[in-house]
């Protein structure tokens, strides 16, 4: 996610730390090689133009060339600045009340990743105790309807549709009569694209619009077309009127474009950014935070969230007494590494650690060693996950057979779970481990 441009920043930044003066000539060299990766990282050029001079008039300043460390000073100012670019805020959904209906039209062009962006969006207010419906209203991709039915199935969302109809106005205003009929606080409109703006498509959501009347209208947009993305927004917006913009495949996108340009072109905040295919993978936008990322300074605060969606305060303790008493058994290995898949891919959490996103570069991880971890475990019996001095020879020709992988590596495994189980008991034994693995947890005070 965002490598190249990370990268690029990276380098600028250590060609000025640990210089104890900075001088006009460093900093007009500095804007200019970021000048040039936010136009590689396809940004919009007035948006560039605006942020060079900017940089170079406050940088120019007595607060970076007298500063006691002006490196940092530097690196402080560009930060400020590309949160400026992403939305200074997070911006929240307007949503209303629960015993009021909340409109969400979402619009956006074909390819874009609407129709599933709005369940994932279900998905979400589902777990802020909302009670969503989704509204079948792109009648013109083919089985677009049906593939709403099954992503509304999957989330256990319903979904409001009508077999054979033609008309999608008719078909939001019956949504809606459904929704406030039955008790549904937000109505989740999915809307047809196209593979470009076209005079049909538009007249055919400003009649939507007009007859739900939403409280949100959003931009359903792939990160990956770079600037073309923020003009994509810029027409709808102009057409329809905007209240914000949602983000697909932010975790394919390694230049950055699209969000470094949207508000400035188009002044809407940028909501939501999906971050993987899985239908929990639609992150809120903080332009701080993402500003860390791009910078190479890491998310610590989104990694901290991440752990405590998969692992709660208790769970953490019972974990804790287990590796103070060697009773961690293989399962909860297993448990362990399941939960670190739930938590997304581990080259976005590496990249949520400070300093790790500029050396990762657009490097793949290998995740095979855990994989076969997983399948190694999997492959064994209950009794042997909770005691695996029992797994003699034969046991682990079978699991061999049954993980795909060869009695050398359950081997080199066991031995090294026997090696975790043993630095484990050591650790939280030791004055103040369980405090330090709370914290490790992200659940410490």
């Amino acid at each position: 996610m965002l490598e190249k441009i990370t990268g690029a920043f990276s380098n600028v930044f250590r060609a000025l730390s640990g210089k104890s003066v900075i001088t006009e000539k460093n900093i007009q060299d500095a804007v200019e090689e970021i000048k040039t990766a936010l136009l590689d990282a396809d940004v919009n050029l007035r948006v560039v133009r605006r942020f060079v001079n900017a940089t170079i008039e406050e940088a120019r300043g007595e607060k970076v060339l007298r500063s006691v460390d002006p490196g940092q000073q530097f690196v402080k100012i560009i930060y400020d600045r590309i949160v400026s670019l992403l939305g200074d805020g997070r911006a929240a959904l307007n949503l209303k009340g629960p015993d009021t209906q909340t409109v969400i039209l979402m619009l956006g062009l074909q390819g874009s990743g609407k129709t599933t962006t709005a369940a994932k969006l279900a998905l979400k207010l589902t777990a802020e105790k909302r009670r969503p419906l989704l509204a079948a209203c792109d009648l013109v991709r083919p089985a677009a309807v049906e593939q709403l039915r099954v992503l509304g199935e999957k989330i256990a969302v319903p979904v409001y549709c009508e077999d054979g109809a033609k008309d999608a106005v008719r078909v939001a205003k019956n949504a809606l009569t459904h929704a406030r009929a039955n008790g549904f606080d937000t109505l989740i409109v999915d809307t047809a694209g196209r593979l470009q703006i076209d005079e049909a498509m538009m007249k055919e959501i400003v009649d939507i619009r007009a007859a739900v009347s939403p409280g949100e209208v959003i931009l359903v947009a792939d990160s990956t077309t770079g600037q073309n993305a923020a003009e994509v927004a810029r027409a709808f917006d102009e057409a329809v009127g905007l209240t914000g913009v949602i983000l697909t495949k932010f975790d394919s996108d390694a230049r950055g474009g699209a969000a470094l340009s949207l508000k400035s072109v188009t002044g809407k905040p940028i909501l939501f950014a999906g971050t993987g295919e899985k239908l929990e993978d639609l992150e809120p936008f903080h332009p701080d935070r993402i500003a860390g990322r791009i910078l190479g300074m890491g998310d610590i605060v989104s990694l901290v969230e991440k752990t405590q969606e998969t692992i709660d305060v208790e769970e953490a303790q019972k974990l804790q007494a287990k590796m103070a008493s060697s009773t961690f058994t293989l399962q909860d290995m297993l448990e362990q590494l399941q939960r670190v898949k739930k938590m997304g891919s581990l080259k976005q959490l590496m990249e949520m650690v400070p300093g790790m996103a500029g050396q990762l570069g657009d490097r793949e991880l290998d995740t095979g060693n855990m994989k076969s971890q997983e399948a190694i475990i999997l492959s064994m019996t209950k009794k042997e996950r909770a005691n695996y001095l029992i797994i003699g020879p034969s046991r682990r020709k079978r699991i061999a057979r049954g993980s795909g992988t060869t009695v050398a590596d359950v081997n080199h495994f066991l031995k090294q779970f026997e090696k975790t189980r043993l630095m484990m008991k050591k650790m939280s034994r030791t004055k103040g481990g369980q405090a330090r693995f709370m914290q490790q947890m992200g659940l410490g005070g």
